[in-house]
């Protein structure tokens, strides 16, 4: 299919070839058509044009969030930098989270359901406590 610009060029070089007198009301008529078909056809070009600038700019801009997706949701990030492990008190059997980082020296929690507390011995294995104990210092 021949592009919008090419039929307009094709109709302008019919239009010389029929020798119209633009001295005439019909050839002034068809000098006009031809020169609006003639900015319609630019005006197209013009967005086809824009179009497909905004196009590769969208794919870009798909790609970088694909890219942002892939940190946020993989799992290599999915810790959150705390070491929360689930507990049972042994006082009312209820289960709960706790933060072996925040614990003291003394490894003792209250139940946050009884009120009950008492001593556990979880050793924090993600690192944090060390470097903020390090911080401390």
């Amino acid at each position: 299919m021949k592009s919008l610009r090419e039929k307009v060029s094709y109709l302008k070089g019919l239009a010389d070839g029929l020798k119209l007198d633009e001295n005439t009301n019909e050839g002034k008529l068809l000098k006009a058509i031809i020169d609006v078909l003639d900015d319609f056809a630019q005006a197209v070009d013009d967005v086809v044009e824009f179009q497909n600038e905004m196009s590769d700019q969208i794919d870009a801009i798909d790609q970088d969030l694909e890219d942002v997706e892939r940190v946020i949701f993989s799992d290599e990030y999915d810790d959150d930098g705390s070491c929360n492990v689930t507990i049972k008190c042994p006082e009312c059997n209820e289960e709960f989270e706790i933060d072996v980082c925040s614990l003291d020296d003394e490894d003792e929690v209250e139940c946050p359901h009884c009120g009950e507390k008492f001593d556990v011995d979880i050793e924090c294995t993600c690192g944090d406590k060390d470097i903020d104990e390090k911080e401390d210092k």
